[in-house]
């Protein structure tokens, strides 16, 4: 009896080797960056933890690929009580769309305006990338409630891991429309590739740098 023997089409073996090299470089540069990092992170943790003896990390949960939720990690960079003052401010949003903005937040901590403008509040989504959350380029995850509030919202958005970076870090960040950010990050999800993201990392490092739209 004779065995059939299926090939693999050439761009579903490409599509395997590139998540593998993407999952690769995750875990490498994630581990590296916890790793090289580890002073700095400890004196944040410790000057958080002295400005008001409130949480370190703040803990949220995200919706990841396919919509599973996940625990996402920051460095705490607002008052204890942000969320609950949160509908207080509603009137002040400066964002559009679901999510909510302002550039002169009073909630936010002095050392947490410093950890924004350096995007160094978002260093502990290093964990998230290593356990796989998260990875170093995709969309940023959003919340539930955001997602649902939002009529149009582009599902297909959810069709891959949610990232630390994507085009909106390179382009804008907090300077973009909602629409604006779910316009690149659905050109993420149609064209992305590992040479994309090689591309969007490299552009990251002076936006990350120079602070550009953060806040």
């Amino acid at each position: 009896m004779s065995v059939e023997i299926l090939s693999v089409p050439t761009h579903a073996k490409r599509s395997s080797v590139s998540r593998g090299a993407k999952r690769c470089l995750d875990i490498l540069v994630a581990s590296l960056a916890l790793l090289l990092l580890l002073p700095a992170l400890s004196l944040i943790a410790l000057i958080i933890y002295a400005t008001d003896r409130g949480p370190i990390i703040y803990r949220q949960k995200r919706v990841g690929k396919n919509g599973e939720q996940f625990t996402f990690y920051k460095f705490r960079s607002m008052v204890t009580n942000a969320d609950a003052l949160k509908a207080q401010l509603a009137v002040q949003n400066e964002a559009s769309g679901p999510i909510f903005k302002m550039k002169n937040d009073p909630r936010v901590t002095r050392i947490g305006r410093l950890l924004r403008r350096t995007s160094l509040d978002e260093t502990p989504q290093f964990w998230n990338v290593l356990k796989g959350d998260m990875t170093l380029v995709g969309p940023r995850p959003h919340l539930k409630s955001e997602i649902d509030s939002y009529t149009d919202y582009p599902m297909e958005r959810l069709s891959v891991t949610p990232g630390l970076i994507c085009f909106r870090e390179v382009e804008g960040r907090s300077g973009l429309t909602f629409e604006r950010w779910l316009e690149l990050d659905m050109e993420y999800v149609k064209h992305h590739s590992f040479r994309t993201d090689l591309m969007i990392l490299l552009r990251a490092i002076p936006a990350v740098l120079l602070g550009r739209g953060a806040y």
